[in-house]
């Protein structure tokens, strides 16, 4: 029987790198910590639409808002499509002016003055104001956005109007400034201003001055730009980052819809980068979705996202229509006090939105977590080939060290790091199902376990697998532990090659370890013998079937991570998912809790009650999963490391009773099977 050695130096080297990967994670576990506080913001416009609908005055809706624990209001750029319904300022077609006046209806003399001078044209656009603050306001703004020679001053009798050489309907969708009328609302009831400022075509600084000359009078809790492109687009971004941190604002970053990294926005990296990372990432429950979704759904939503993905500005929408008897507008003030209670228990303070300090791991801490990443990838190359003497795993790992140290001690290793993280999630899931395929592989008793024993073994083994498992997660986290993976600027992109790649290296060194076919189990055939074995195969049809169908199940599982794939999610599984939210900190994963812990337990049982050799390996691979998927929870670095803790915990513990429970009902029908046997030889 072979024998595959642990060489030493390599483990002392992978502890020394764990030490410094754990140091790591507690320093960014106190930054994480520090980032606690999360605006509960919502549209001034819908609660404009909240009172209209009610039929009560804005300002009760506001009161109500502000004592539900509303703290920002989003106010975004004025339109003419705004203006004309709340008559403040008016756009009209020219073509609609001159119908007027042809047909006798147009009554007022100095529009018919203007008719009959031939001033007014019919692919004209004509502004008149109806509030002199508004109309200088919207005056200014297109003069910036569409220059003077489309802008024209007209005299209207004692007014004065403006002659817009423009598409009447594009004219009404677009942007016109900041209003300072809605933002003086919006402070004078007690609330910070969420500005959602959009770009100018061809910007200028001034045309940047000019933005926030209008918001220097208010309370701004952050800017969240709106459209394509932030203020100053992909050239001009150093004026904007200049006033914003001037004035102290937090930029929000609106997490994409697939969950994963942020809307597109032109220049949206150069400012965060500008402004030393005072960002909060912004989520919102999409508006087609909401009216989909119970209130106590939504709230729990709020509360996971926030603490699952670190989001801290939270812009919510209202309800349009009522739940249960209630009126419509204590139902959307019962969704925000009970969104507010949700994140208060959480730990959660409710204010302007928290930002992370701008974190980046220790440089020399980063190279010693590379020794131990090095370390355990040449470890496990000594699994699987025990003739590789101890001199060339030290030339490898020495190889190895200076490939990934030197770019990390000159500042260009980001690469480097997500290829250590890769091989940190991959090979130590590895090393800790082949460190116990041996620990049995070694112990494998002639007669066969009673239950308690072979319990107490199946716990153990699932314990230091787990472990090792863990220690692939810290060198994970700890390698990548920065500001911008903390944001999701930046991202882990091996996930989905983490659900594959341990079962491919464990299956390799099972094949090392064992023969799958059983004829001669702890002295199996070589690996290219087994491998050739099993490709000449005659397969039958039942076979095929069950192949295909492990395909398709394969494909899902894959698909699955993430948040790209499209793969739905049956409503059972949805039901079960809210269960374990509320049952646990952090809701254990699916494939680790019922599918791989549960199967590591069995394999155990497999092995010492000799079932055949092929189950045995289907249980390890299973098993398998359940270890790779602890150590990719830590792949997604917006979670915060101790939730990603706690949830490989909770998924190991519960995990490992379900499997108990299973092997207790195994056995259990084993015994009974056999007493049944036994009593029939008897009568026989």
């Amino acid at each position: 029987m072979t024998k595959f050695k642990y060489n030493r130096l390599l483990i002392v080297c992978i502890i020394i790198g764990l030490i410094a990967a754990i140091g790591v994670n507690i320093q960014r576990n106190s930054v994480e910590k520090a980032n606690m506080t999360v605006d509960l913001a919502i549209d001034y416009e819908d609660m404009v639409k909240l009172a209209q609908l009610e039929g009560i005055p804005v300002e009760e809706v506001l009161s109500q808002a502000k004592q539900a624990g509303i703290s920002s209001l989003a106010v975004y750029e004025t339109t003419f499509e705004k203006l004309n319904k709340n008559g403040k300022a008016m756009a009209i077609a020219g073509s609609s002016v001159l119908e007027n006046y042809y047909s006798g209806t147009l009554s007022d003399p100095a529009w018919r003055t203007l008719v009959q001078q031939g001033t007014i044209k019919a692919d004209e656009v004509y502004v008149v104001g109806h509030d002199k603050q508004t109309y200088t306001e919207v005056k200014e703004d297109l003069f910036r956005r569409l220059g003077k020679e489309r802008v024209n001053v007209l005299d209207l009798g004692n007014q004065e109007i403006l002659a817009v050489k423009a598409n009447y309907t594009e004219l009404l969708k677009m942007n016109l400034g900041m209003p300072t009328d809605e933002m003086k609302a919006v402070n004078d009831a007690g609330f910070y201003v969420l500005a959602r400022p959009s770009n100018y075509k061809n910007v200028t600084d001034d045309d940047i001055n000019a933005v926030f000359d209008r918001l220097k009078d208010f309370k701004i809790s952050e800017i969240v730009f709106s459209g394509s492109e932030t203020l100053g687009g992909l050239h001009n971004t150093e004026r904007t980052i200049e006033l914003m941190k001037e004035r102290d604002i937090t930029l929000g970053m609106i997490e994409h819809v697939t969950q994963l990294q942020f809307y597109p926005q032109d220049g949206l990296y150069d400012i965060a980068r500008g402004l030393d990372y005072k960002v909060a990432r912004l989520y919102t429950i999409p508006k087609d979705e909401q009216p989909k979704l119970k209130m106590d759904v939504a709230v729990e939503r709020w509360a996971n996202t926030d603490e699952e993905r670190n989001i801290r500005i939270d812009l919510m929408h209202i309800y349009e229509k009522p739940e249960g008897d209630m009126s419509l507008l204590a139902t959307n003030m019962k969704y925000i006090s009970d969104t507010k209670a949700k994140l208060e228990s959480k730990g959660f303070i409710i204010g302007p939105a928290s930002h992370f300090e701008p974190f980046f791991g220790n440089t020399i801490l980063q190279v010693i977590m590379l020794l131990g990443i090095c370390s355990a990838c040449v470890l496990y190359i000594s699994l699987v080939y025990p003739s590789l003497s101890n001199k060339k795993q030290y030339i490898l790992l020495a190889i190895c060290f200076v490939i990934t140290a030197v770019p990390v001690l000159i500042g260009k290793g980001s690469t480097i790091r997500i290829m250590a993280a890769l091989a940190a999630a991959n090979v130590f899931p590895a090393i800790g199902m082949i460190s116990q395929l041996d620990v049995i592989r070694r112990n494998r008793l002639i007669g066969k376990l009673k239950f308690g024993p072979l319990l107490l073994k199946a716990v153990k083994a699932i314990v230091c697998a787990s472990v090792v498992s863990m220690m692939g997660a810290m060198f994970l986290s700890g390698i990548l532990s920065d500001v911008e993976f903390f944001l999701e600027m930046s991202i882990f992109r091996g996930i989905k090659l983490t659900f594959v790649l341990p079962i491919i290296l464990v299956a390799i060194a099972f094949m090392q370890r064992f023969d799958i076919f059983g004829d001669n189990l702890l002295t199996p055939p070589a690996f290219k013998e087994q491998a050739k074995r099993i490709l000449n195969m005659t397969v039958s049809v039942k076979a095929l079937v069950g192949f295909l169908i492990a395909m398709i199940v394969a494909v899902i599982f894959i698909g699955r991570s993430g948040h790209t794939a499209g793969v739905p999610v049956p409503g059972i599984e949805l039901k079960i998912r809210a269960f374990l939210e509320q049952a646990f900190y952090a809701r254990p994963r699916s494939k680790e809790i019922f599918i791989g812990h549960p199967a590591f337990i069995i394999m155990i049982m497999a092995w010492y009650r000799k079932w055949p050799a092929a189950i045995f390996f289907i249980l390890s691979i299973v098993a398998t999963i359940g270890q790779g998927s602890m150590v990719e929870t830590f792949a997604h670095m917006r979670t915060p490391v101790f939730m990603s803790l706690m949830r490989g915990f909770d998924g190991a513990l519960w995990g490992a009773v379900i499997g108990c429970v299973v092997m207790g009902a195994l056995y259990l029908w084993q015994y009974i099977a056999s007493s049944t046997d036994r009593s029939k030889s008897l009568n026989e």
